[in-house]
């Protein structure tokens, strides 16, 4: 049986928007939108704006709208780069870290619901190929 790869796709991407959407109402509660959720859960590892548009695949305008508003909730905020005085760099506020874990522990409880539907050799299987197919392609 072939596997056609547009399907592959096409069915990742409905379980990680059914995922995100089962999350919507506790990142609501905690003041987030879906993008700024992304972009509150990669500043630590992408703490530059423009590392961070390239990391998550979205706009440099959009990263500035995005860290913008998160910068006015509170959740984060900019500080200059003592490497480079002439790069902002971007830091989780306390309250930032917690509205963080919590939408990742929201998201992660949602996710394992889903999992517990496949068995566990299977799960490190999935998790295998994911992390095989995000290696860069040669």
């Amino acid at each position: 049986m072939s596997v056609d790869a547009a399907q592959l796709w096409t069915l990742n991407h409905r379980l990680l928007t059914v995922v995100m959407d089962a999350c919507s109402a506790e990142l609501a509660e905690l003041g987030l939108e879906t993008k700024e959720f992304f972009v509150l859960a990669e500043v630590t590892a992408s703490p530059y704006p423009a590392e961070l548009a390239a990391t998550l695949l979205i706009p440099k305008a959009s990263v500035t709208v995005y860290v913008r508003n998160l910068v006015a909730k509170g959740f984060m905020r900019r500080e200059i780069d003592d490497a480079d005085l002439r790069r902002h760099r971007l830091v989780l506020t306390a309250q930032g870290e917690a509205a963080r874990d919590r939408a990742l522990a929201a998201l992660a409880t949602e996710f394992d619901r889903r999992l517990a539907r496949v068995a566990p050799r299977d799960r490190t299987e999935l998790q295998r190929i994911l992390l095989d197919l995000l290696e860069p392609a040669q």
